[in-house]
């Protein structure tokens, strides 16, 4: 049971001492729908209203605050674009949120050691063009990149099309300042590419959805930029094909920078959704998008080359081989707004599922066979090169009941599923709210049981976040 206090005028007071009047925001003294946004984020309908909003400018002052809230015991619901999947920035326990919006800045892009040094408030792409800017490359690139903060991309340890080759955001961190519940200000290692020095808190950072401590700098490592790349859109008339042609383009050697799967239904929305013209013929059920990229455009054509050997064995339409930077451009916007899509056509539940790659037949199957046993109707995408595959359950003409409890048993039953085929409940979005309740079916107790004590040194009055994974 989590016993917190409320907040006092006196407190408030003490807040606006820290970070100015100007950024202490109540119900009384903000705009509705503004203040309201704080909180909510982009999972399902959901809402919870935080006492107060707090919007410090630099790790000293979230240490202050942090200070305040801990000897107050005020629960902290760390925030930052809000463009989460999983409930992780809802405040559902009302206390402060604590947004991390003013902290934007690039601090410095390393070009010798090929690092950079960011804030949290800094959004994905405003990085990555950057970095881009003099020849380097920060891989993670989220669907919401053109919005999303990289410190929500930390405690969700986010992923994206280019993770099929690159990795995910924790591949790529070296070093994190946090400023701990207690206020304390730590960083968690060194701006080293290797390092063994005691237990690793980085990597124990990146991914805790913000239950530990909130992340006010980072140090990430780059690579060179590939300047090259070839990019083909390949059409199944069967979608378990196009599930199976994933792994065998692996077996044959190619990583590409990009693969991602697309079942009919996802791209037409997506297409129509933003008004850019796609042919699909009766028979199509699927897309494979495949990216390759390089310094050598002759060796990514050969690869290329190699892709086409591999998709002759399957039932395929006619390939598209993006011409020009705008067709890619197109392609790839497409398939970044098949969320945006789906939720303009309908309301919805997306399942964040992931099993080892060479499942994803089998994983796909099972999720059609459950939704036609339960009357609900599903659009499927992912990134298929990693096994991850986004389940959005549709709404339709479900009843309320069915809604709000009914789909609890199939979606345990997916979720039972990706276990069994050697994958867990989620593979980039996080557990935060709304998966909590299904976490047992991929952790043992023993495994929640450390993740507590974990917390529990962390945050000994479990004011940060709380709530939230178990």
């Amino acid at each position: 049971m989590m016993n917190f206090n409320a907040l006092t005028p006196e407190l408030i007071v003490a807040f606006e001492a820290i970070v100015g009047p100007t950024q202490v925001l109540t119900a009384q003294r903000a705009e509705a729908d503004a203040y309201a946004d704080y909180g909510r984020d982009h999972t399902e309908d959901l809402h919870f209203a935080p006492d107060v909003v707090l919007r410090p400018a630099n790790a000293e002052e979230i240490s202050q605050i942090m200070r305040l809230c801990h000897e107050h015991r005020i629960p902290v619901t760390p925030r930052g674009a809000g463009t989460g999947l999983s409930g992780g920035a809802l405040p559902i326990h009302n206390g402060v949120v604590l947004s991390t919006e003013r902290l934007n800045k690039i601090i410095q892009i390393d070009e010798r050691n090929l690092q950079a040094t960011v804030e949290p408030g800094v959004v994905n792409e405003a990085f990555q063009n950057a970095v881009k800017e003099v020849g380097l490359f920060y891989p993670p690139d989220p669907a919401s990149k053109g919005s999303c903060f990289l410190g929500g991309n930390l405690a969700h340890s986010s992923g994206g099309p280019k993770a099929v080759k690159y990795g995910t955001t924790r591949d790529y961190v070296l070093n994190l300042q946090v400023v701990l519940p207690t206020g304390d200000i730590i960083w968690t290692a060194a701006n080293t590419l290797k390092n063994s020095t005691g237990y690793n808190l980085t990597q124990l950072m990146v991914g805790s959805e913000g239950t530990l401590g909130i992340i006010t700098q980072v140090v990430f490592r780059l690579l060179p930029f590939p300047q090259q790349n070839i990019l083909m859109l390949v059409p199944f008339r069967r979608e378990e094909q196009a599930a199976e042609a994933v792994s065998a383009v692996f077996r044959a050697g190619i990583i590409p920078s990009g693969m991602e799967f697309m079942e009919r239904e996802a791209i037409a929305w997506s297409s129509n959704y933003l008004n850019i013209p796609l042919t699909l013929p009766a028979d199509i059920q699927a897309h494979l998008l495949i990216e390759l990229d390089g310094q050598d455009l002759d060796q990514l054509y050969k690869e290329a080359e190699q892709v086409y050997g591999v998709l002759e064995h399957y039932d395929v339409g006619e390939i598209l081989l993006a011409d020009n930077a705008t067709q890619k451009e197109e392609l790839w916007k497409i398939r970044r707004n098949i969320g945006n899509s789906v939720r303009y056509n309908s309301v919805y539940k997306e399942e964040d599922t992931v099993v080892p790659r060479a499942e994803l037949p089998a994983l796909l199957k099972g999720v059609k066979e459950i939704g036609a046993r339960y009357g609900f109707k599903s659009v499927c995408y992912g990134h298929a090169g990693d096994g991850n595959l986004h389940v959005n359950i549709i709404r339709g003409d479900l009843d309320d009941e069915m809604w709000n409890v009914g789909l609890r048993q199939p979606i345990t039953e997916i979720f039972e599923l990706c276990v069994r085929l050697g994958g867990t409940i989620s593979g980039e979005h996080g557990i935060g709210l709304v998966q909590k309740g299904y976490i047992g079916i991929a952790l043992p107790d023993t495994n929640l049981d450390l993740m507590r004590g974990i917390k529990k040194v962390f945050d000994p009055h479990g004011i940060l976040n709380p709530g939230k994974i178990f």
